[in-house]
């Protein structure tokens, strides 16, 4: 059974020496509560029901937004963005559980658009965004540094916060940072091997630290690279909540990254967190 993983994680994450990673699947766990894309492919039937894109790249979220990108406007990818995410989402179980957390500093990694990490943390103490941004808007920068309030800062000022909330790809808020379109993975991917994109902050918290996936696939490429590289120096020992059968690129990652998959419904692995125990038991490890 998997109770010795689990009450590790959760004695890693209240150590603080566990780093939750957030997928946009973890905001499955209260569908109710969630009235934007929770996946790349509802994002993407979102963003090609408003503008035409070739029948060829309709599923294909990173090329209809490059499309959309190069025959409308930078500025009109952004704005269909801001319309995709603008309702906001309020925090389900798992991003209320983190917030509480009490070990500081804190480091969340939360690889989507969505604000509802953040709308989470928004009574905590000391805390703030990391957030990437796109070479088409801000060149020559990886990423933008943000206090609650969303106001920007630098870099020095993320040394004292006690939670830090890193958003890779970026978010709604507060800034409209959007890491979407083919182009926009290009220069990250052309830098990240080098970990340039990557912020310093981010590498001390990360090194000798725990990865716990939530609500991630490492079905597609650049779903295994991100986390890859964020990772990169970390520990040597991972888990991942995947519910259900693996692909065969997910199996051969999880090996190489040494991570343990734990095959159980994200709901029972929150229930877990929150009360020590879960209502079904889940597969043998």
């Amino acid at each position: 059974m998997y109770s010795t993983i689990l009450q590790e994680i959760t004695d890693g994450l209240s150590a603080g020496t566990v780093i939750p990673y957030l997928g946009p699947n973890s905001l499955s766990l209260e569908p109710e509560t969630c009235s934007v894309p929770a996946t790349p492919d509802d994002l993407v039937k979102q963003l090609t029901t408003k503008v035409s894109v070739p029948h060829k790249i309709r599923n294909n979220l990173t090329a209809a937004a490059q499309f959309i990108e190069n025959f409308k406007h930078r500025k009109s990818i952004v704005s269909l963005m801001h319309d995709a995410y603008a309702p906001g989402v309020k925090p389900n179980a798992l991003h209320q559980y983190l917030a509480a957390l009490s070990k500081k500093p804190l480091l969340i990694v939360d690889t989507w658009y969505d604000n509802a990490m953040a709308n989470a943390l928004a009574g905590q103490d000391n805390w703030g965004q990391i957030q990437g941004v796109s070479q088409a808007e801000h060149y020559g920068e990886w990423v933008k540094y943000f206090y609650p309030n969303g106001n920007v800062t630098e870099a020095p000022e993320a040394d004292d916060w006690f939670t830090i909330l890193y958003k890779p790809l970026g978010s709604v808020t507060p800034a409209k940072n959007f890491i979407v379109s083919d182009s926009d993975f290009v220069e990250v991917l052309t830098e990240i091997d080098i970990q340039t994109p990557i912020p310093d902050r981010v590498k001390e918290l990360r090194s000798g630290a725990n990865f716990l996936f939530l609500g991630c696939r490492f079905n597609h490429q650049l779903t295994r690279t991100y986390a890859r590289q964020i990772m990169k120096r970390s520990s040597d020992k991972h888990w991942a909540v995947i519910d259900g059968p693996l692909t065969r690129m997910e199996q051969k990652f999880i090996a190489e990254q040494n991570i343990t998959r734990i095959d159980m419904p994200l709901a029972q692995f929150v229930e877990w967190l929150q009360t020590g125990k879960i209502s079904q038991a889940p597969l043998a490890a």
